[in-house]
């Protein structure tokens, strides 16, 4: 049975949800077509997803780039499968490496790890895409080389980036012509990515890993004494890892398993299975309380417990074990907000785009370089900035997070699919570090708990739990939810619309009868467009 949504927008925004038999959302308006126009030249979902994720490289470079990791869920139109592209630490990185410090560098070569986001577009292809490889470059290189209008939202998230890593090697002279950032409107050109992005579609991705993209990174890592080597990039596999899942109000998300951040929302989502959530209306304080105390609870065990799962203690299984989760609902009260550490489970920004089409494929797709621009590095003359995914690691001895050599970091980007009854149901995502999954939770609980169309559970209010008893709200919250909250105990900070992009920017695709319904951020600049 087809949800049956509510069409009633109560936000205030001006989208509307869009209704097409093929989709496509993502957050920026050029990549969303891109997608789109590989759909009308006969592509599949795979190939819409893939086209948009290589533009939003040349036009949203801000939040990715070819020097990105991903993570991919598709359903092939009879079975759910989950890619983890996702890069691992160099050879070198030993944890004597960064002795002395107290944290992993947040920017910089000592935070680069090797790029997944190249290979998970090959891969994909070579498995489901119904067109050449080549084609889904095109229009990245076109926008690369012919120049693209800078969008907003964009150009406010460039000029915070150019004044905080001008000075990382590279950046300077790949981001910033003429010494400052693009503004909106303004056309930038980078024929440098598009020479890259060529040298990708013509080789298949091997330019990347194994080739001459793959030698002037490492040759430029050499230079500044960075441990990245030519062996390290060849050494690059990804892995069909399948998903995980959790079941909830008779849908199952699934997520890809760890080193990525997608069990919170598992964990949350099996703890609130326990609360009474249905008594209480969508916006409600007591709604949300019960919901940021399940991500705190979910958030304590994923901080104790998840990295690359070779180096896991306890396995996913433990962690999502149904009574292991209801002992943990039992924490909660119903009217007090209250700090959680780790259970004992064994006792005894980003970009995302989904696509679905019309035979019923449906992708959710996620890439990043975690934070605005990454590392800071970017390669002279290729257009390639590199990711800080090595902040992820801890140097606390004894964690299984810890760097070490040829590690994945744990990681926060992480595409979500919801299923009923074997049958896929919503591709969607939000981007934007640790929201990401806290976001996911709020998704599924507004569309399948309260009947909230995507656009309308897009445009809601968000919170994000920081630590302690400490909440961030959107400025639009409704003042009587705030007041409800810190009743409870929540300390509560009201953020203004100029960190609107601190709560994340969600793209869903959910299924109909015959056809998709589909919602797009307005706090991005993107679009869902279909046909």
């Amino acid at each position: 049975m087809t949800k049956q949504f509510s069409y009633a927008m109560p936000y205030g925004a001006p989208r509307r949800p869009v209704l097409a038999r093929n989709m496509v959302a993502t957050s920026q308006p050029l990549a969303a077509q891109a997608g789109l126009s590989m759909l009308a030249r006969g592509g599949n979902a795979v190939d819409a997803a893939l086209a948009a994720a290589a533009t939003l490289t040349v036009v949203e470079p801000t939040g990715n780039g070819l020097g990105s990791d991903a993570f991919a869920i598709v359903w092939d139109g009879k079975t759910l499968h989950g890619l983890n592209a996702s890069g691992r630490s160099p050879a070198a990185w030993t944890p004597e490496r960064f002795a002395g410090r107290d944290r992993m560098p947040a920017r910089g070569w000592e935070s680069v790890t090797v790029p997944g986001a190249v290979s998970a577009w090959a891969d994909l292809s070579e498995k489901f895409g119904a067109l050449e490889f080549a084609t889904l470059l095109e229009p990245a290189i076109n926008y690369a080389r012919d120049g693209f209008a800078v969008s907003p939202t964009i150009a406010e998230l460039w000029e915070k980036g150019g004044a905080l890593l001008a000075d990382q090697p590279g950046f300077a002279e790949t981001f910033l012509p003429n010494g400052r950032a693009p503004r909106a409107g303004e056309t930038f050109r980078n024929p440098a990515l598009a020479d890259s992005l060529l040298a990708i579609a013509e080789s298949k991705g091997e330019a990347f890993y194994r080739g001459e993209l793959a030698a002037r990174i490492a040759d430029f890592a050499a230079l500044h004494g960075a441990a990245l080597t030519r062996e390290d990039l060849a050494a690059h596999r990804n892995d069909w890892c399948g998903t995980i899942s959790m079941d909830y109000a008779g849908v199952q998300l699934h997520e890809i398993p760890p080193n990525g951040q997608g069990i919170v929302a598992l964990i949350a989502l099996g703890i609130l299975e326990h609360l009474p959530l249905s008594a209480f209306g969508p916006d409600s304080a007591q709604s949300l309380h019960y919901q940021i105390e399940a991500i705190k609870l979910a958030m304590a065990d994923v901080e104790r417990y998840v990295s690359d799962p070779a180096y896991m203690d306890v396995p996913v299984e433990a962690l999502l074990d149904k009574d292991y989760l209801k002992r943990r609902a039992q924490f909660i009260e119903a009217g007090r907000a209250q700090i959680f550490g780790a259970g004992a489970p064994l006792a005894g920004g980003t970009v995302y785009i989904t696509a679905a089409d019309a035979s019923g494929m449906m992708v959710s797709y996620i890439q990043s370089n975690y934070s605005g621009f990454g590392s800071g590095v970017a390669v002279p003359g290729t257009g390639i900035h590199l990711q800080n995914r090595g902040s992820g690691f801890t140097l606390e001895e004894g964690h299984p997070n810890r760097v070490g050599p040829r590690k994945r970091p744990f990681h926060t980007i992480i595409p979500g699919f919801l299923m009923r009854d074997g049958k896929p149901l919503m591709s969607f995502g939000v981007m934007g570090g640790p929201m990401q999954a806290q976001g996911h939770v709020q998704m599924v609980l507004r569309t399948q708990l309260y009947g909230q169309n995507p656009q309308a559970a897009s445009d809601a209010p968000r919170w994000r739990f920081i630590s302690g008893r400490d909440v961030a709200v959107e400025w639009t919250m409704d003042i009587s939810t705030v007041a409800g909250l810190e009743a409870l105990g929540h300390n509560v900070t009201r953020e203004s619309p100029d960190t609107s992009f601190a709560f994340g920017g969600a793209q869903l695709i959910h299924r109909l009868e015959d056809g998709y319904i589909g919602g797009s951020d307005h706090r991005k600049d993107g679009m869902a467009v279909g046909f």
